[in-house]
């Protein structure tokens, strides 16, 4: 069997999620005797496709067109569709970025296919992928097979390793398919994104205020605390609907899922849509004054007291630990 993996790039570079995508294929594929085909779409990206090889590509398809620069949904869609058909792949593994999640969907109904979203497992019993994935707005966990010939499958960010590259190069093949003027009845003209500032849906380290900071000047503390541990700044929606904080910090059903390795909420109450999106993080701190708080049923290790005390003594001591 084969494995097409679509490794997603921006401006020239690989992203996190696409060597984790292409690890966890090349683990399938190990447990399933298959092969793992890479395709990157874009303009002028051959020289980045053999570092796949490195995560376990065995070959790696390229996808290029001047037109390709910024995401295209029906073009790209058509590319990686055309490509599973070429190559014969039976399973399509895509990350469950913002692009992913709105890429997936669309391959799959060119190919038929049955599709499980946002994965946070795959594992192999006899010859079928088992797929876990949150239900019910992250409250319970399903697992799942599918039964459409081809099968898609995307991959939440930060919950599968890449681990490190092993060096590997693998072979790169132009791939081409003829597109039309419909391929490019949607394209993304502009991509603005906030110079030195880690985003929350790839950053390792999370650090997220609530509405508990009363005001947008309570983010002082929060982003004192990220500073010092080399996290990224997240949001409540309350706080975003109140114009505290830009809606690209925003954390949750309506916002991002994130899966960091450590995610503190600061004054976070925890309703169930703010859960939803981050509650598959592998270590979560709360601090509320509220004993009650729902964020305190997830959390690993929850802090009840007042936050404008707590965190700058937080801050302090890990400046102190850091040598900040």
């Amino acid at each position: 069997m084969k494995i097409l993996v679509f490794a997603e790039q921006r401006d020239n570079k690989f992203k996190k999620p696409a060597f984790e995508a292409v690890k966890t294929a090349r683990m399938l594929a190990d447990r399933l005797s298959g092969e793992v085909v890479a395709i990157v779409v874009g303009d002028n990206v051959q020289s980045i496709a053999p570092a796949l090889g490195g995560y376990g590509a065995h070959k790696i398809l390229v996808a290029e067109d001047g037109r390709l620069a910024r995401y295209a949904p029906g073009a790209y869609a058509s590319i990686v569709a055309e490509a599973a058909r070429v190559q014969q792949a039976t399973v399509v593994v895509l990350s469950a970025t913002a692009l992913g999640k709105d890429l997936s969907p669309r391959v799959a109904v060119k190919l038929d296919a049955g599709l499980a979203s946002e994965c946070t497992g795959l594992t192999v019993e006899g010859e079928e992928i088992v797929a876990t994935r949150p239900v019910f707005a992250g409250k319970a966990l399903t697992q799942l097979k599918i039964t459409s010939t081809v099968k898609v499958y995307t991959l939440r960010p930060n919950v599968f390793s890449s681990g490190e590259t092993n060096g590997t190069s693998a072979p790169v093949e132009k791939f081409s398919v003829s597109l039309t003027e419909q391929d490019f009845s949607c394209v993304v003209k502009e991509v603005k994104a906030s110079s030195g500032k880690l985003d929350v849906a790839e950053a390792n380290i999370i650090v997220t205020g609530g509405r508990g900071l009363k005001g947008p000047e309570g983010f002082g503390m929060i982003e004192d605390l990220a500073g010092a541990l080399g996290a990224a700044v997240g949001a409540s929606r309350a706080v975003v609907d109140a114009g505290w904080r830009p809606h690209e910090e925003q954390v949750g059903q309506t916002g991002k899922t994130v899966s960091p390795s450590l995610y503190v909420a600061v004054a976070v109450s925890g309703a169930i849509q703010h859960l939803a999106g981050m509650s598959s993080s592998k270590y979560i701190v709360a601090v509320n004054k509220d004993k009650d708080a729902p964020i305190f049923q997830v959390a690993t290790y929850g802090i009840v007291a007042d936050a404008f005390e707590i965190v700058p003594a937080l801050a302090a001591e890990v400046k102190k630990l850091l040598g900040k």
